[in-house]
């Protein structure tokens, strides 16, 4: 078994090691039902996304047509615009293409791919107003009106989908990515345990390379098998048939070696990624300046204020105020719901302390969701807890009434923090607001999840909900934190819907 080659603690030679290695490959060796390689489904891919985003447009282009002009499309003046519908779907495309949308390193995971599907939708707008005034075009301000926003949201939603498709395959070990770790062996070892948690990233670990070969001494367990040492990657990538190696975070790997590495790799076109030390800042916020030849990696701060956090601000009011008048009808059946069924004596709207930004306290608002007295109850069912940590979670809590399952596993509970939003206590998206006694319990780190407003959403809600461990939904919000922007909030309250109606991890 792979296991016996990496927990071995007697002494093997290099040649048994190689033979034992290239027994166990078979056993580690990823499916590929389709019989394609990296390239091949990636090419597929990309194909596939540039059909869709054709029909994407063309789809827009048609709505905007029927919704503009109806029956009049027919007259000589409209005819014009039968053309722009045909090229509109190109045109589409072509900008998608200029935004770079449609290469590999931006697709598959990440909010990468939707900001650009968005600025694309931005850029056609802004490129049509500018030809159009300076050439005097007469074009229909509500064809772009409807065609350009109907084309941004259908490019989204389909990406999703295709996305979410590709995910389900990775989660069967289809397609995956055939990944040697270089790098020391606790290291290897907890990034080849969370690249196999995190599946959906679609990344394999078939292989490791350590500093020095483990004849003799003892490594890891349940480590995966060692294909040799840093001077031997470029042959381990050939007995472990990798497409793919990821250098970790280490001294002797220094940018002579690495640079070497690459120029080896490059001969058999293998994907060489470097683990950045900088956990959880994205690219957008890291910029290379070199100086003197020097590479110099420059990390600009997180995005806590300016005119963008105002943009945030001026949405969740907006937004929470429209969904509060729109959703009222909705918000006073589920209030009644909640009075006449099993469980209903008490006040339908439960009120508790959470901790807002900067630390201060506010009153957040839900429909109650437990029976009275359930706060008094926890004491009892605390050894019962399921996430660890501060956070108590409990598949089937006793405390939880019938039509408050309903309401969890659908979030709308939730509803009434729309009222939290409005007063500016929390925001539409940010990290999952604390308790008091969670915040006491936190270490430095995790303080900085407070810099901005809690959410009604947010990474927590679309990865996982309460699936989560007490570790993970810390990392997430951190991340959020690190890494915030307006796309990335608008992508997450997308998300956020598919999460409901998955009905995943909510209870």
């Amino acid at each position: 078994m792979a296991s016996d080659i990496v927990s071995t603690h007697s002494m093997v030679d290099a040649d048994d090691l190689s033979t034992a290695v290239t027994t166990t490959l078979g056993v580690l060796d990823l499916p590929n039902p389709a019989g394609f390689t990296r390239n091949e489904w990636e090419t597929r891919q990309v194909r596939n996304l540039v059909q869709v985003d054709l029909l994407v447009g063309l789809v827009a282009a048609l709505a905007a047509l029927g919704l503009r002009f109806g029956a009049s499309v027919g007259e000589s003046y409209n005819r014009d615009y039968l053309w722009l519908t045909l090229a509109f779907p190109f045109a589409w495309t072509v900008a998608l293409a200029i935004n770079r949308a449609f290469e590999p390193r931006y697709l598959f995971v990440g909010s990468e791919e939707y900001e650009r599907v968005f600025r694309t939708g931005i850029a056609l707008t802004a490129t049509l107003a500018v030809v159009s005034f300076a050439f005097d075009l007469r074009l229909a301000r509500g064809y772009v009106v409807i065609a350009l926003p109907v084309a941004t949201a259908l490019g989204l939603s389909a990406r999703y989908l295709m996305r979410h498709r590709l995910h389900r395959a990775w989660s069967r070990g289809e397609w995956l990515r055939r990944v040697l770790l270089v790098g020391h062996e606790q290291a290897v070892y907890e990034t080849s345990r969370q690249l196999s948690r995190e599946s959906y990233h679609g990344l394999g670990v078939v292989g490791v390379c350590l500093p020095q070969a483990p004849y003799g001494r003892v490594v890891l367990p349940s480590l995966p098998p060692v294909f040799g040492t840093f001077d031997e990657v470029a042959n381990a990538v050939q007995r472990a048939e990798a497409d793919t190696v990821i250098v970790l975070s280490c001294p002797e790997l220094d940018g002579s070696a690495l640079r070497r590495l690459a120029w080896r790799l490059e001969r058999d076109d293998i994907d060489l990624i470097v683990a950045s030390t900088l956990i959880d800042v994205a690219g957008d916020r890291t910029t290379i300046r070199p100086v003197d030849g020097l590479p110099l990696m420059h990390v600009e701060h997180p995005r806590l204020r300016g005119g963008q956090r105002m943009l945030k601000a001026a949405f969740d009011r907006v937004m929470s105020l429209i969904a509060l008048v729109v959703g009222m009808p909705v918000l006073l059946l589920l209030a009644a719901l909640i009075k006449v069924t099993p469980g209903g004596r008490g006040p339908v709207i439960f009120k508790q302390v959470r901790v807002g930004r900067y630390g201060e306290p506010f009153t957040m608002y839900k429909f109650r969701s437990m029976y009275a007295g359930a706060e008094e109850r926890l004491a009892e069912l605390r050894h019962l807890n399921e996430t660890g940590g501060a956070l108590f979670k409990m598949k089937n809590d006793p405390r939880v009434t019938p039509i408050g399952r309903m309401l969890r596993r659908l979030s709308l509970d939730e509803l009434p923090q729309l009222a939290n939003v409005l007063r500016g206590h929390m925001s539409l998206v940010g990290p999952r607001p604390p308790l008091p006694h969670e915040v006491d319990e936190y270490p430095f780190d995790m303080r900085r999840r407070l810099v901005v407003k809690p959410g009604l959403t947010g990474l927590w809600q679309v990865s996982g909900r309460s699936d989560l461990t007490w570790e993970d939904s810390i990392r997430l919000d951190l991340r959020y934190v690190e890494n915030w922007s307006f796309p990335m909030d608008l992508m997450i309250l997308a998300r956020t819907a598919f999460a409901v109606w998955r009905k995943s991890g909510a209870y």
